[in-house]
């Protein structure tokens, strides 16, 4: 008798691991859902807890064997519905119903510490003036506003975004993101709360981009357009 079989011909009962965070013999890491392999950066590890748990490694680095997911969270949903944590880590380890909500909260954590790190590195500027001054001034990487920030204030800022992409190099926006509430944020990152702000060039600058875009494909969002407005959301 033949061993069930997922998506593409791989049994389920033999799902991709890992030996170990050092493990990196070919560079690439296979998704247990989806079987595509792609970067570490692309991916979430996760291994198995002292207490039996599945728990997300983001940083790469905890001991012991591990296995990726893409980093949708929906992918992450349909691998604790089909049980594949189990199979992959090969223990008898439980993934609880909120890994997804986990991992969010996780991928939220670590862009805010990337803003503070920003912010004191002299990358990070806040307020609506310095954050389109930024902007026309070409020096943004990327701005960010508070879901529940006021129209107006977005539109401002959104009309320097597209007045910009028309004398910029390759003529394409600056990316907007729209991570948190400003409760949220208060929450996260304490008195260095926003309502708008920009990341500027350097590499911590570039981190706090590249952790904003893991955590919209994570959620799925649709990119924020410079369009005379990005949604009507209000304080």
């Amino acid at each position: 008798m033949t061993a069930a079989t997922g998506a593409g011909s791989q049994p389920l009962d033999n799902l991709p691991s890992d030996r170990g965070p050092k493990d990196r013999s070919d560079g690439s890491r296979t998704c247990i859902v989806t079987r595509e392999s792609g970067s570490p950066e692309t991916l979430i590890r996760f291994v198995a807890g002292p207490d039996g748990h599945v728990i997300p490694d983001l940083k790469r680095q905890l001991p012991g064997r591990g296995c990726w997911v893409k980093a949708e969270r929906h992918l992450i949903e349909k691998a604790v519905a089909k049980k594949l944590f189990a199979r992959a880590l090969r223990a008898d380890v439980k993934a609880d119903a909120a890994l997804a909500d986990e991992v969010e909260r996780l991928l939220g954590e670590q862009l805010a510490g990337m803003m503070n790190m920003a912010r004191k590195a002299g990358q990070f500027v806040t307020g609506a003036t310095k954050t389109e001054q930024a902007v026309r001034g070409l020096a943004a990487l990327g701005v960010f506003h508070a879901i529940d920030a006021a129209a107006d204030g977005v539109r401002k800022v959104d009309q320097a975004r597209k007045a910009m992409s028309f004398v910029s190099e390759d003529e394409t926006e600056i990316p907007a993101f729209r991570p948190f509430t400003v409760a949220e944020m208060e929450g996260l990152l304490g008195s260095n709360a926003f309502i708008h702000a920009a990341a500027l060039a350097g590499q911590a600058g570039e981190g706090v981009v590249k952790r904003a875009m893991m955590l919209e494909k994570y959620r799925g969002s649709v990119p924020v357009r410079a369009e005379g407005g990005a949604g009507k959301p209000q304080r």
